[in-house]
């Protein structure tokens, strides 16, 4: 009978991750899509690049809401959102040589070239954020994580 409550408990295991994959993807979407739309609106009232870097800041704020409240369902701290930018300077860095690239080099429409360049970022981002987010002992026993540990996520936010 062990043995099947470890293949129940496995198979939510991997039910739980897949769901938290499909939000993260989710918010993803929702995060280029509101990337894209500030970057549009801004792009006639300043330059291609600054209304760029203000879109990324824009919807850099509306990804770590999405993604405490509904990808990793934990509650946003200040010291979470102070470190969140960490998890994008990759992004933003092989974004931005990319868009400048596209524009300067290959001659792209600037209001296209951004969605190029986040496509072409995808792989870089996610390399780096699941270096820093995944902890290097995830397939060892966590019972050191529940309740008043360092990793419990049920503490009340000073945030929101």
């Amino acid at each position: 009978m062990g043995g099947e409550d470890g293949l129940d408990q496995g198979t939510r295991g991997r039910r739980a991750r897949l769901a938290q994959i499909f939000r993260f993807a989710l918010v993803g979407g929702v995060n280029t899509g509101t990337f894209f739309g500030c970057y549009l609106l801004l792009h006639p009232w300043m330059p291609y690049f600054a209304a760029y870097s203000l879109a990324f800041l824009l919807s850099m704020i509306g990804s770590f809401f999405l993604n405490t409240y509904f990808t990793y369902r934990t509650r946003p701290t200040w010291k979470k959102f102070a470190l969140f930018p960490l998890t994008n300077v990759t992004n933003y860095l092989v974004q931005s040589v990319g868009l400048y690239a596209l524009v300067t080099w290959a001659h792209m429409d600037d209001r296209i070239a951004p969605l190029v360049a986040a496509v072409v970022a995808i792989p870089f981002t996610y390399l780096i954020s699941q270096r820093i987010l995944v902890p290097r002992n995830a397939g060892q026993d966590t019972a050191a994580s529940g309740p008043g540990s360092e990793t419990d996520e049920r503490q009340p936010s000073r945030l929101a």
